[in-house]
Formats: structure tokens, C-alpha cells, sequence
């Protein structure tokens, strides 16, 4: 390797940014498997489960995500395979091993969290953060490589077989043999984009750009539709597209309406802490269910809510009312007429 001007070594003077962002996704890693099992289906912090948040405004990826959801076998596979390709990619970065492959490798992580997860986060854009930042963090990584206190700099060091073949600096480290004008349109194409995806998606999630600044992961929103009345059923589904990703939704009160908006049947916050699991026919992974005060709907979960009464048999047809309220006083309604 030749000797070159220290000062002027990039693959050294990104050290700092390599090791915080080699052990922001060895951490990932680290936090699921070794502190906790985060892999376990049976736990409250199961992987899956907070996977399962990011689906109601994913970014393009919804239709892939939305499957996962609806099948928890595949989304168990998946979970794990994506836990040791961050735990890799980590642990490579960490020691500069093969950085520009691994770079590549931060880079479409840090997408993946961006356009799934970019909307969430309660107070300083969270996610929509880590991903931007993982994006650029991974272009700059596969310009410069590592340099000194790297492991592939020990391999280039001692002329180990590997560090001869031409594929060697482009998987790992050292000088890439490309003309200068070359490198001049990479490092402008690649900054424009990766700047374009900040600005793009700083304005589809949370309006950063023009127009009303907007937080989805500030209050909950419900959204309930299907609503019907046979025999003395009445069912509707539930989904939770907004609010806080950490908690769930506490619904204290259920009422079915009439055209004159009088309440015909009312299911009070005891009423749904006491409904068992037949009354919630689940979608995906994070479940609605009945908790010790109320029906906790977590964020990205979706039902049919099945609810019984002797009422509800005798009711004329005509145009009715669902009004769920939550805790915070928030209520949401929904129309549809019995045939």
C-alpha cells in the first residue's frame, strides 16, 4: 500500500462515524439477543410485533410488510434472518472488515428503516432520523473505506492473498482505480440522491417541507369500517393507523347510535375489559385484546370486534352508528346502514 498524507486519509477520518454506526446495528443485535430475547413470539417485545407498528403508512413497502403481518411464521424467518444480517453488517463495520460491502449493506438497512418505520417518532422524528443519517452514513463509508485501525488495512498491511485481487477494493478497502471526473459525478449522483430521499420523505411523513407540519405518532387515530348487524351480532373492524408506537390505544367505551343519534347500546370501559378472546378475530401479529381497565388496540393492529346483546336482534333496519371512544376523550364514528 502506498504511503499517503495521514491528514489527508479519508478512511481514517470517518473512524469516529464508523464505529457509532457499526455499533448502532451491532447494537440492534445485541439488544435482541443477548440482553433480551427479542425473537421470542411469546414475549410483550416481540420483534415481530414492533415490525408490525411500522405497516399503516410505510412507504412502498406496505404490501411486503402486510404480508409478514398476516403470516407469523414467515415473519418469525424473517425477523431472524434480518437480526443476523444487522448483527453482520454491525460487527463488520466495527472492525473494518470488507467496510465497503458492509456499507452497502448499512445503506439498504437504513432504507428499509426509512420508508417503513420514517413516520414514527413522538418527538424529534425518531426514525425518519436513523434513517436518513443511515443512508448517508452508508455512502460515505463505501467512498472511503477503512484505513488505518481496520482489519482490512491489517490484511492490505500484510500482503495477505486476498488484499491482491482487483474485487478487493471494491468489497473492502483502499484506493479505488477510477478516472477523478468519475469520482466527481459518483459523489455529486449519490449526495443529490441520498439528500432527495431526505427531503422527499421529511415531506411525505411529516409535511417538513410546505403545507401543515404533521406528527402521526402524536395522538391515536382509529379507523373502523365493516360495520354490520346480524341476528344479535354486531361486528365492525378496527384499525389503528396513528399515535404512539410504545402503548396501545385504551378504548374505554363502545356505542351503537341510531339515526337520531341516540345511543341504543353502550359497552362501557368494564364491559370491554371483560371481553374474551372470541370477541377479536386479529388480522396481524399485534393483537387487539381486552387489558385490565379497557380494549387496548396497539398501533398497526387490526380486528373484527364481534359484540353480542339481546338488543341488538330486535333493531329495525336502517342507518346506524358506531362511536368508539378512547381514554384521552378522542372518539371516532362510523356509519353503515342494516339491510
Amino acid at each position: 500500500m502506498k504511503n499517503k498524507n495521514i491528514k489527508n486519509d479519508a478512511g481514517l477520518l470517518t473512524l469516529a462515524l464508523r464505529l457509532v454506526i457499526g455499533w448502532t446495528y451491532f447494537s440492534a443485535f445485541f439488544r435482541r439477543t443477548i440482553l433480551t430475547n427479542k425473537l421470542d413470539t411469546e414475549v410483550a417485545d416481540y420483534i415481530g410485533e414492533k415490525f408490525n407498528h411500522f405497516l399503516p403508512n410505510a412507504l412502498g413497502i406496505k404490501p411486503v410488510i402486510q404480508y409478514l403481518v398476516e403470516n407469523p411464521d414467515i415473519l418469525w424467518i424473517n425477523m431472524v434472518v434480518f437480526t443476523i444480517i444487522e448483527g453482520i453488517v454491525g460487527l463488520f463495520i466495527l472492525l473494518g472488515l470488507f467496510t465497503r460491502l458492509m456499507s452497502v449493506g448499512v445503506f439498504l438497512l437504513a432504507m428499509g428503516i426509512l420508508l417503513a418505520s420514517g413516520w414514527i417518532g413522538t418527538t424529534c422524528l425518531d426514525e425518519w432520523q436513523i434513517g436518513v443519517l443511515g443512508i448517508a452514513a452508508g455512502f460515505v463509508l463505501f467512498l472511503t473505506g477503512s484505513s488505518h485501525y481496520s482489519l482490512d488495512n491489517y490484511l492490505m498491511k500484510n500482503n495477505y492473498p486476498i488484499s491482491k485481487k482487483k474485487s478487493f477494493t471494491w468489497i473492502a478497502s483502499g484506493e479505488l482505480l477510477i478516472k477523478e471526473k468519475v469520482v466527481l459525478r459518483i459523489v455529486l449522483i449519490g449526495s443529490l440522491f441520498v439528500f432527495g430521499m431526505t427531503l422527499m420523505t421529511n415531506q411525505i411523513f411529516h409535511g417538513g417541507l410546505w403545507g401543515t407540519l404533521h406528527n402521526k405518532s402524536v395522538k391515536p387515530k382509529i379507523e373502523i369500517t365493516e360495520g354490520k348487524i346480524e341476528n344479535n351480532k354486531l361486528s365492525f373492524d378496527v384499525y389503528r393507523t396513528e399515535g404512539v408506537d410504545v402503548y396501545g390505544s385504551w378504548v374505554i367505551g363502545i356505542e351503537l347510535l341510531d339515526e337520531q343519534n341516540n345511543t341504543i347500546i353502550h359497552y362501557s370501559q368494564e364491559d370491554l375489559a371483560s371481553l374474551q378472546e372470541n370477541n377479536f378475530d386479529n388480522y396481524y401479529v399485534a393483537k387487539i385484546k381486552s387489558g385490565k381497565h379497557s380494549m387496548i388496540v396497539p398501533l398497526g393492529a387490526k380486528a373484527k370486534i364481534n359484540l353480542k346483546s339481546p338488543l341488538i336482534e330486535k333493531l329495525s333496519n336502517g342507518k346506524y352508528t358506531i362511536k368508539i371512544t378512547d381514554i384521552s376523550g378522542v372518539f371516532w364514528k362510523h356509519e353503515f346502514t342494516k339491510l
